[in-house]
């Protein structure tokens, strides 16, 4: 049937999304939530039907903002609408939920149908929720990381080696990646580095660095500012790699699902994406992390090692302390003071010396994975780039690649109103709370308000007497800041003995 467009000034960011009027859907048998085809001339669209009473009048379809402009059409064309038959991969993933293992070339179809807009969410949810429930086999999960890997872009550098690192998440002020970028490109080594930008913490790498520069590029413009300086700080979201995982990720989120499977495919897809041919993956353990027990981290470790192997990736697994916040800052604009202090050197009092040891591990991993320190010397050898001002002339040259300028770390704007917690009784600090940091710099903006966050003065084993500063607390609103102080009354993230 043909319909006159009605353009809805509405953004879904993901999926197509129509609207016909209920009376012409029961016309044509057609319910919400069914898929529809959507023709104008030599273009289609496959979008999800809702329905209405109101909305849109008979013979009209409303679409949204992102289906009018990828059909090109006018408001008032018309346009020819059909029920869509189901595709194969949704028959993939009834047999997953049934407990069934998959094939690769199944595996693929689901992937090649999420990365091209051809399954809805619940579909997608309900493909993550049979993972969950029936665990990815390992040759599932190394189907699964190549599948996310061939129906997305992959960036070529031209080089034997590329560097890459990855921190599984959980730990807040865990900034350690524009330090370790620093330290690999002032040796010479190529790092493109992509991040995230926060789903559950106060801060993304993306988020932080924001703060200072540009994070978006396009793949042409990344390469061009990995040739300049050898290596990059974006955000990925911006680039088409392994697009059906950031789809994953999304249907994840609200019930914190995260199958071990999706987890390492996620995180070895994007690698493999960027070139990369060594990679350190950073396992934080400990209470309060993403991962609690050591037992469960070795066995992440030894996946991660069985998978890496099987896609021709070389990877150490680096399990740290993730028992507590790793920096003093907790949000984009304290943690990008933290890195700019840290790699300036000579403010030892301005950032947390966990903070640069984990660097300075993690970077000298990295070199004697690639050669370039003989073992156990990584670290010194890090260390003298970082201590040289190597580091942060490269780190100034990437900023400046990006659009940015560094100045004095003390401009970068903060959160006008603040709130400082103070010790309730002496003693030792036993345990400070990843999870309610990271929950209080959250509520308090982070991190879209950039100058929101938690400003840490103790970490765990530090003595403490009565009255003496725990945190101060930052936003730009003072409803969000007075909502965080009544949070943090009745959730305590200091531990004191």
């Amino acid at each position: 049937m043909k319909f006159k467009v009605k353009k809805l000034d509405m953004h879904t960011g993901y999926p197509f999304i129509a609207v016909l009027n209920k009376k012409d859907a029961d016309l044509m048998d057609i319910y919400s939530l069914d898929r529809i085809s959507i023709k104008r001339d030599h273009r289609q669209v496959i979008a999800t039907l809702d329905t209405t009473e109101e909305l849109v009048k008979r013979g009209e379809i409303g679409i949204f903002s992102e289906t009018f402009e990828h059909l090109g059409v006018k408001k008032g064309a018309h346009v020819h609408v059909c029920l869509e038959e189901k595709p194969k991969s949704v028959e993939y993933i009834k047999k997953k939920l049934k407990g069934a293992r998959l094939n690769d070339e199944e595996i693929f179809a689901v992937i090649k149908d999420i990365s091209e807009d051809m399954l809805n969410e619940i579909e997608i949810t309900y493909f993550v929720s049979g993972c969950y429930m029936h665990k990815l086999s390992h040759k599932e999960t190394v189907a699964l990381t190549k599948a996310m890997i061939n129906t997305g872009e992959i960036l070529k550098f031209n080089k034997s080696i590329v560097v890459d690192k990855h921190c599984i998440g959980g730990v807040a002020g865990n900034r350690t990646t524009p330090i370790v970028v620093s330290i690999l490109a002032a040796a010479g080594v190529t790092v493109p580095k992509t991040s995230s930008r926060s789903i559950t913490s106060a801060a993304g790498t993306a988020d932080t660095i924001e703060v200072l520069c540009n994070v978006e590029f396009s793949a042409e413009k990344l390469k061009q500012i990995v040739k300049k300086t050898n290596g990059c700080l974006a955000w990925g979201g911006a680039l088409n790699l392994a697009p059906s995982d950031d789809k994953i990720i999304r249907v994840e989120h609200p019930l914190s699902l995260d199958p071990t499977g999706q987890l390492i495919a996620s995180i070895l897809s994007k690698k493999k994406c960027v070139s990369a041919t060594h990679v350190l993956i950073d396992i934080p353990v400990g209470r309060g992390a993403k991962i609690e027990h050591i037992k469960d981290a070795i066995k992440l470790k030894k996946k991660f090692m069985e998978v890496a192997k099987d896609i021709d990736l070389k990877v150490k697994v680096f399990i740290t302390n993730g028992s507590q916040p790793i920096g003093n800052g907790i949000g984009p604009a304290l943690e990008a003071r933290e890195v700019l202090y840290l790699l300036k050197n000579g403010h030892e009092e301005k950032y947390h010396n966990l903070l640069k040891r984990k660097c300075l591990h993690i970077a000298g991993d990295l070199f004697e994975l690639i050669g370039k320190a003989k073992k156990k010397e990584g670290y010194s050898y890090a260390k003298g780039i970082l201590e040289s001002g190597a580091a942060f002339a490269k780190f100034k040259e990437i900023i400046n690649a990006q659009g940015g300028k560094l100045g004095n770390p003390e401009k970068i704007k903060i959160g006008k109103f603040n709130f400082t917690f103070n010790a309730h009784k002496s003693g030792k600090i036993i345990h400070v709370d990843n999870k309610v940091i990271n929950r209080l710099a959250r509520i308090a903006g982070a991190p879209h308000d950039k100058g929101a966050g938690v400003y840490l003065y103790v970490h765990k084993n530090d003595l403490v007497k009565k009255g003496e500063k725990l945190f101060t607390l930052y936003s730009d609103n003072k409803e969000r800041l007075n909502y965080a102080k009544e949070d943090y009354e009745w959730r305590s993230g200091f531990e004191i003995k």
